[in-house]
């Protein structure tokens, strides 16, 4: 299906098998060229085109859709900023809750990384939702988390790759942080940064990004969850999350859980990712989604 617009959205709409109209949940996947499913060119995350089946299997609708410039969806990813990515949800939010096989008081939003902090942003402005729920979501500025991530990350790094950093006196949060000045200075979408063309406008919009400020204007029940070896996002967050948003909040702190949904042993490790995307998204983290969606959508909207 296809969610009007400029530019319009390609997408999957999901439907369990029940009659009358069901309970939805709007599907929103991370960040860069995304799929519909969250399948990234370098990695293939799934987690939305997880979600969706567990959601069918659970007795909900849902809706996923191709980020702009990426599987059906025209356009360049390059050029879309944050915001432009909220309006899109937003849009794609009309659509499902207008559908005869969905009952439009009863529609929720799930997003997972970018996904989330989109969400958030969609139910802060009043779209009228049932609920949200946050995977791997940030509650910190953005500036300050690309700082933390390049903390957590550069231990991870192979050895050689580390070897070199401090060969080369190199501090990987301070080459980050001067990255991100650069990029404040552009005025374009996209631009060139140590020789690479990155989504400028996206990442001034990003930094510059409290996630505190929507989280604190969410009255609808919030669901969050996040793992204890996510290195993209402060595990330390979901406390931030109860506390800021004002309606009823249910935070999980998944062991070994990592930014991709999967389960990792050992010492948390971006080098990991590969052989965890070989496995699906964890049972667990689908089952506590599914269940919580099913309790909320029954509820009805606050007046």
């Amino acid at each position: 299906m296809t969610v009007p617009g400029e530019p319009p959205l390609a997408g999957t709409l999901t439907l369990p098998d029940a009659t009358g109209p069901v309970p939805a949940v709007l599907l929103a996947s991370g960040s860069g060229p995304v799929d519909r499913d969250s399948d990234h060119p370098r990695a293939r995350l799934g987690v939305t085109r997880a979600l969706a089946h567990a959601l069918a299997a659970g007795g909900l609708a849902s809706l996923r859709y191709d980020k702009r410039g990426v599987g059906g969806t025209p356009g360049d990813w390059r050029r879309a900023g944050l915001h432009d990515n909220v309006d899109d949800l937003a849009r794609a939010h009309d659509l499902l809750a207008a559908r005869p096989e969905v009952d439009g008081d009863r529609v929720l939003l799930a997003g997972h990384s970018e996904g989330a902090l989109l969400a958030a942003a969609v139910a802060a402005r009043g779209v009228p939702v049932a609920g949200v729920v946050l995977l791997s979501a940030s509650a910190t500025p953005g500036d300050e988390l690309l700082r933390w991530q390049a903390r957590q990350i550069g231990p991870t790094l192979p050895a050689p790759v580390r070897g070199l950093l401090r060969l080369l006196r190199t501090d990987l949060e301070a080459r980050v942080a001067a990255n991100h000045e650069r990029i404040r200075a552009t005025t374009t979408d996209v631009a060139r940064v140590g020789g690479v063309r990155v989504n400028a406008r996206w990442t001034r919009e990003f930094l510059d990004h409290d996630p505190r400020t929507d989280l604190a204007r969410l009255a609808v029940p919030v669901l969050a969850v996040t793992g204890s070896k996510d290195l993209q996002v402060r595990p330390g967050d979901l406390a931030v999350v109860a506390a800021a948003v004002p309606g009823p909040v249910e935070t999980h702190l998944v062991p070994d859980l990592t930014h991709t949904l999967r389960r990792q042993p050992g010492p948390a490790s971006l080098r990991a990712y590969r052989g965890e995307l070989r496995r699906p998204v964890d049972p667990e983290v689908l089952a506590v989604v599914v269940a919580w969606c099913r309790r909320t959508s029954t509820v009805p909207f606050p007046s």
